[in-house]
């Protein structure tokens, strides 16, 4: 397969080109490493402004979408610690997080001393919408590109259930724990407006209601509620702007006795619905979901080209498939 010689993109992402070095459209348009660092300094400045804007008042200063995994850990972890901010933490139970994760999850919430909530949908509701998710045609070719389309259902619900508790319990900042080259640097710091907010949520929605009809909408904030509220949230993803390595993840949330689960792939640390998703989303859209991040992360200098190259020839464990498969009440690891 064709790759870009510089990043890792192969010729079957939609609307990939190659220049006559065999260079793809997206590292000739990448900005320089000076100009990169700036976005990045001028992110950091504008998300420190508000922290500090924050720390007087009464409340939870934050709410973050705590998947378990390293990078959001690491995230609750700066959050409360490095930048003093009163936390409130929730996870999205899918239904498929490893029990490792959740075990880590109640121990560093206990260890920071951070409130904590699991919301858990009912399992046929998740069962629905990761089934109605195995048809491609669910989400439009552009939401693709960055995650296959169970991450995309588990990414709405996340984010609607998110979205809700923030707005009702007027906190002001909504934090992911999303790591460079997972979204790109403009998205990482936003002010949302309520029709900003109203189109995030109907996009996120429209593909749910479609599969689950009036099932879905109590996992989102209701239009009313958007329209009369008195405080919408910032959204931020600190680690796209900060600086980011690793190791240094590790060595903080090691601290805080977390540990990483041997049950998951190693693009995820806390999911096991994870190698269905790019096993399936590989089979039906010619290329890995975690390429674009892959290819971000070597274009900035975060990973070796050929270290990335070799992420996408691990296989998935195929134990971990059958049991996915098996609570689904799908097939498709012979398909």
């Amino acid at each position: 397969m064709k790759r870009c010689t510089r990043c890792i993109l192969p010729e079957t992402l939609p609307g990939i080109r190659f220049d006559a070095d065999g260079v793809c459209q997206h590292c000739r348009r990448a900005p320089s490493p000076e100009l990169h660092a700036a976005q990045r300094d001028r992110l950091r400045v504008k998300f420190e402004a508000l922290v500090d804007s924050l720390r007087t008042q009464p409340g939870y200063h934050c709410l973050i979408a705590w998947s378990g995994g390293k990078d959001s850990t690491y995230t609750l972890w700066l959050l409360k610690e490095q930048y003093g901010l009163r936390v409130l933490s929730f996870t999205f139970d899918n239904g498929f997080v490893s029990p490792q994760a959740l075990k880590n999850v109640r121990e560093v919430a206990e260890n920071l001393g951070v409130d904590h909530v699991i919301v858990k949908p009912s399992f046929d509701v998740l069962k629905e919408a990761f089934v109605a998710s195995l048809q491609p045609e669910m989400y439009p070719a552009k939401a693709l590109i960055r995650a296959s389309a169970i991450c995309n259902t588990c990414m709405a619900l996340a984010k609607g259930i998110g979205l809700r508790i923030a707005v009702q319990n007027k906190i002001p900042l909504l934090a992911y724990g999303w790591s460079p080259g997972q979204i790109p640097l403009a998205s990482a710091f936003i002010r949302l407006s309520s029709p900003m907010l109203q189109a995030m949520v109907d996009a996120a929605m429209s593909p749910l209601e479609a599969a689950l009809n009036d099932q879905i909408a109590t996992y989102f904030p209701e239009r009313q509620q958007l329209m009369e509220a008195q405080v919408l949230p910032h959204m931020v993803a600190p680690l796209a702007f900060l600086d980011y390595n690793e190791e240094t993840v590790l060595h903080h949330i090691r601290n805080l006795a977390w540990e990483r689960p041997q049950d998951t792939d190693p693009n995820s640390t806390n999911c096991l619905l994870n190698s269905f998703a790019c096993l399936l989303h590989t089979r039906q859209m010619g290329y890995h979901p975690y390429v674009m991040e892959l290819a971000s992360l070597v274009r900035d200098g975060y990973l070796d080209r050929q270290e990335a190259l070799d992420r996408l020839e691990i296989a998935p464990i195929p134990e971990i498939v059958a049991a996915v498969e098996a609570k689904l009440g799908v097939r498709i690891a012979d398909e």
